[in-house]
C-alpha cells in the first residue's frame, strides 16, 4: 500500500497502487461507513465485506485490526471534507459555506458512531481535525466578510452547532435538512 492522499492531509488513507484493489479499497470504506452510521461501531465485519461486494479476507487485507477500518473511514471522511472546501471555493460566500456544511453533517453522523473508538489523543486525530478546520475556516471567513455571517459567532460555534444537530433524532432526511436550514438561518445577520 501507499501513502495516495486526495487532500494533502498530514495523515492520510493508504490507498493501494492497483486500480482492482483501490477500488475494493473504497469500496470498503463506503460500506464500512453506512454500516457505522446504521449500527454503530460493532457493525459486523462481514456484513461490511458483503456490502462492498468483496471477500472477508479482501477486508482484512486491507485493514487486519478494526481500529485500522475506523481510521481510515474517519480519515476518510476528513480526506472528503477537505476536497468538498476546495470544490466548493468558487461559489457565493454564503453558498459555499452552507453547501461544506452540508457535507460536514455526513462527516459528523459517521464521526458520533464510531467516536469511542477513535484516539483522540494520537497525532492522526489531531492532524486530521487541524486539516478539517483548515479547509472550511477559509470558506467561514469569506462568508463572514461579506457580511453574509453574523460577526459574534466564530467558525468552532457553528460547527458544535451543526455537530449537535447530527445527534438530534429525526422523522427523516427531509426534516433533517429543514432543521439544519433553519440553524444555519440563525448564522445570519439581522
Amino acid at each position: 500500500m501507499t501513502d495516495n492522499t486526495r487532500s494533502g492531509l498530514g495523515v492520510a488513507v493508504k490507498r493501494p497502487h492497483r486500480a482492482d484493489a483501490r477500488r475494493n479499497f473504497d469500496a470498503l470504506l463506503g460500506a464500512a461507513r453506512d454500516a457505522f452510521a446504521q449500527n454503530g461501531a460493532g457493525a459486523s465485519l462481514e456484513d461490511i465485506a458483503r456490502r462492498a461486494g468483496v471477500g472477508i479476507g479482501t477486508l482484512y487485507r486491507n485493514f487486519p485490526t478494526r481500529q485500522d477500518l475506523f481510521d481510515s473511514v474517519y480519515l476518510g471522511e476528513i480526506e472528503e471534507l477537505c476536497e468538498a472546501a476546495v470544490q466548493v471555493a468558487d461559489l457565493p460566500p454564503w453558498e459555499a459555506l452552507e453547501t461544506w456544511l452540508q457535507r460536514f453533517v455526513g462527516y459528523a453522523a459517521t464521526k458520533r458512531a464510531i467516536y469511542e473508538e477513535l484516539n483522540r489523543d494520537s497525532e492522526m486525530f489531531s492532524k486530521a481535525r487541524e486539516a478539517m478546520y483548515g479547509a472550511g475556516q477559509p470558506l467561514f471567513d469569506q462568508a463572514q466578510a461579506v457580511g453574509a455571517v453574523r460577526t459574534d459567532t466564530t467558525f468552532d460555534d457553528v460547527l458544535r452547532m451543526v455537530s449537535g444537530l447530527t445527534g438530534a433524532g429525526f422523522v427523516d432526511e427531509a426534516q433533517r435538512t429543514r432543521v439544519l436550514h433553519l440553524a444555519l438561518d440563525g448564522l445570519r445577520p439581522r
